[in-house]
């Protein structure tokens, strides 16, 4: 009987948290197919490991955590550098509409050109909403790295963004500042993110 409550539990903690994992693997990945792999595997990992974290007191935060270790360690392997370089420059498909697509299109390129883990500390910090601290402890490293990966990803995002305006992509009024990852974020608020 023990099981099935714990299967029951699991069951419910992934059909509320799947669409927010599964968007969160998007923005650092860039890639639909490869964010549903990522959330899977990351399913997995925390399955096996329920029975102990069912009593953790931030589970949506070890979730995440799992998960961007899952695509870091992805980039890191073979098979990560070999899916990297045979990536197209096919436009992705959008998320949800929104109020500017294209905006979210370009935002969401820049975003995939940035290396991995300066991927993952801007996703961590804009769109899920952590703090400095909360990121060095998802990512395992000091809170200075995640100061200098997120100024070096918002710097390689501005230029980016700057660049396709330049290059006649859109007919919108000149950018100055990044728009927000926060506009990509779920409508249901996510345990763990700051207030």
């Amino acid at each position: 009987m023990a099981k099935q409550t714990r299967d029951a539990e699991f069951t419910e903690f992934v059909a509320a948290r799947a669409p927010w994992l599964r968007k969160v693997a998007y923005l650092l990945c860039g890639d639909w197919h490869r964010a549903d792999d990522l959330v899977q595997e990351s399913v997995t990992k925390l399955y096996v490991r329920w029975s102990r974290l069912s009593r953790l007191e931030n589970l949506d935060g070890y979730a995440r955590t799992v998960l961007v270790n899952t695509f870091l360690a992805e980039q890191r392997s073979p098979w990560g550098r070999w899916a990297a370089r045979r990536r197209t420059g096919a436009v992705p498909e959008p998320a949800a509409a929104g109020p500017d697509l294209d905006l979210s299109v370009d935002l969401r390129r820049a975003l995939a050109a940035l290396p991995p883990r300066q991927r993952a500390t801007v996703v961590l910090r804009h769109y899920c909403d952590l703090t400095v601290e909360q990121t060095a402890a998802a990512l395992g490293c000091s809170t200075g790295n995640v100061k200098s990966q997120t100024s070096r990803g918002l710097d390689a995002l501005r230029r980016s963004l700057d660049r396709q305006d330049r290059q006649g992509r859109t007919e919108r009024p000149e950018r100055t500042d990044l728009p927000n990852l926060r506009d990509l974020r779920p409508a249901v608020p996510v345990e763990g993110a700051a207030s």
